[in-house]
């Protein structure tokens, strides 16, 4: 109980929250990094997982493909991708080794929820005349949106959690602040440096589940197909 009393008294020390090693800039950094790795994975996933679930073709070989890189630790493409070219561009080679590990389950969660759509459904949207577009964006994207958010939240979660990782390649972020305390032999800022994490991973689900309670009911049904 010392040391979570020490890291407690870390925490409520005003004098850790300010200034550019405070805990309020370290949380921007770290929020502004999983943003952006997040929008960068869905773009990348998200057209490819939608465009292949609607054709019904290639899309096992593309989720068994990007799972691949669930058996990579991040940190060791993290470590490769710094003895790269990448390594000289700043935040590069943390924001590919972040994207890279939120592909799959944005993905596969995609891909999966378009399959799922009822093909009676899509037939009779065929029967009255739509074309494949008509099809993707009416009838199969919606009914798949749930799934495909379930994807989303899973990514976002995960990227809070890993982001930490900007650290050991000289970025920003919470991070920031364990790897200080390592420097520093301070078990009690490296203990509260761990639970700003965890508490910043814990807000993000629950503002998912917040949004979900105020989805319409369609968007409410998800399942957790990925996680």
């Amino acid at each position: 109980m010392t040391t979570l009393g020490d890291a407690w008294s870390w925490l409520t020390d005003p004098a850790h929250w300010a200034g550019d090693d405070g805990i309020w800039h370290r949380l921007t950094q770290h929020l502004v990094l999983t943003v952006v790795c997040l929008l960068l994975s869905c773009l990348i996933a998200l057209p490819v997982a939608l465009v292949l679930g609607h054709l019904g073709k290639g899309g096992a070989l593309a989720v068994n493909i990007s799972n691949v890189g669930r058996a990579v630790p991040t940190f060791a493409v993290l470590v490769l991708l710094l003895l790269t070219p990448l390594g000289t561009w700043g935040d590069g080679p943390t924001v590919v080794a972040l994207v890279l590990f939120a592909v799959p389950p944005l993905l596969t969660n995609a891909y999966v929820g378009m399959r799922g759509v009822d093909r009676g459904v899509v037939q009779a949207a065929r029967g009255m005349g739509m074309t494949g577009r008509q099809m993707l964006w009416r009838v199969e994207l919606p009914l798949a949106l749930p799934l495909v958010l379930s994807g989303i939240r899973i990514a976002a979660v995960q990227l809070v959690a890993t982001a930490t990782i900007a650290a050991l390649a000289g970025g920003g972020g919470l991070g920031r602040i364990i790897t200080a305390g390592f420097n520093l032999a301070s078990t009690p800022q490296v203990v509260a440096g761990a639970i700003l994490v965890a508490v910043f991973a814990l807000l993000v689900e629950a503002a998912f589940e917040v949004a979900e309670r105020f989805a319409p009911g369609w968007a409410r049904n998800r399942g957790r197909a990925g996680g």
